[in-house]
């Protein structure tokens, strides 16, 4: 029942016709009892009936005058803002696989859990989300282009491999260039879809060995994000004491949250963290509905026009229980 913004506020004019039939029922009221009084013979009147007329009669009228100010309203066009599917964005699912992946700080895996989270979140995305999905450990690999097709995501989420070394800005950089390939494609006059990169990682950046600033580094990369507008949100993904097992050597493999943070800020995007797999779901069931869903402008009259329906069939109805005939 919005009364907030109106796409047609000019039908609020009716309202001047609404008052004008208000005024001249009270008239038509007061010029019938005068006639009645002119040419009625009062004592008996008062014989026949020991009551002046019932004021119930005036309900149907007040019920009338309700609708017609209901109905007004919803000609006017009232909106609100509503949570509305997107049809149209484009989602580059972006995961870690690398060696770090096998620590059982989060049961029974990092990895197994990872895919359970991943593939609830591919399959929860609304149908008009274009979803593609990156794995990357030394290198980055495009498993699937951006489609709808949730299907072919969660098959390939399914037979994740590890590998060795964690190269997070050649990940980034190989889903920046899959949306524009394929923004290229399915741009229309309205432009490109709106795009977002969705980076999930638990270890630090091994290639290139520097630093994150490399030309080919994780903050260079999440720097051209934000020049082409693509925010990326990431989720550090497990605990400071895992630890995994690397030719026979037993390894840490602690979260990076500073640098996850730093890629997301860059890039305009968010940062999460998530150390229980039962984070890690929530993570992207928030995710779901940020990406999934969007607040628009919509329509709103339907209440006010049921309400003002309801309202005249209510006035019909009494017109004939107190006065035997439709107003």
């Amino acid at each position: 029942m919005s009364l907030r913004n109106f796409s047609a506020p000019l039908w609020f004019l009716l309202l001047i016709a609404v008052a004008g039939l208000v005024a001249g029922y009270v008239l038509v009221q007061r010029s019938r009892r005068k006639r009645t009084l002119r040419f009625t013979n009062l004592e008996l009147l008062d014989k026949v009936s020991s009551s002046g007329p019932s004021r119930w009669r005036h309900v149907p009228a007040v019920v009338l005058v309700a609708a017609l100010l209901l109905l007004t309203t919803a000609m006017a066009g009232p909106t609100a803002e509503q949570r509305v599917p997107r049809n149209r964005a484009t989602v580059m699912l972006v995961i870690d696989v690398s060696l770090s992946m096998e620590a059982t700080d989060v049961a029974p895996t990092r990895l197994k859990a990872a895919q359970v989270a991943a593939k609830s979140f591919a399959q929860g995305l609304t149908p008009g989300v274009n979803l593609g999905l990156i794995t990357f450990a030394g290198t980055a690999t495009v498993l699937v282009a951006p489609t709808t097709d949730r299907g072919g995501v969660a098959k390939a989420i399914d037979n994740l491999k590890l590998a060795q070394s964690t190269a997070t800005g050649e990940a980034i950089f190989a889903a920046l260039q899959s949306i524009e390939g394929f923004s290229q494609v399915v741009g229309g006059p309205e432009g490109p879809p709106p795009a977002r990169i969705v980076l999930m990682s638990d270890g630090k950046q091994t290639i290139p060995t520097e630093n994150e600033d490399d030309p080919r580094g994780s903050f260079t990369a999440a720097k051209a994000a934000a020049d082409k507008k693509i925010p990326i949100t990431t989720i550090s993904f497990g605990t400071a004491e895992g630890t995994v097992e690397i030719e026979s050597r037993i390894q840490s493999v602690a979260v990076d949250d500073a640098a996850m943070e730093e890629i997301a800020t860059l890039s305009g995007g968010d940062f999460y963290k998530a150390a229980t797999a039962d984070q890690l779901r929530k993570v992207y069931d928030t995710l779901g509905e940020q990406i999934g869903y969007e607040i628009k402008e919509a329509d709103a009259s339907r209440p006010w026009l049921i309400l003002g329906t309801l309202a005249a069939l209510i006035s019909a109805a009494l017109s004939l229980v107190f006065g035997q005939r439709l107003p």
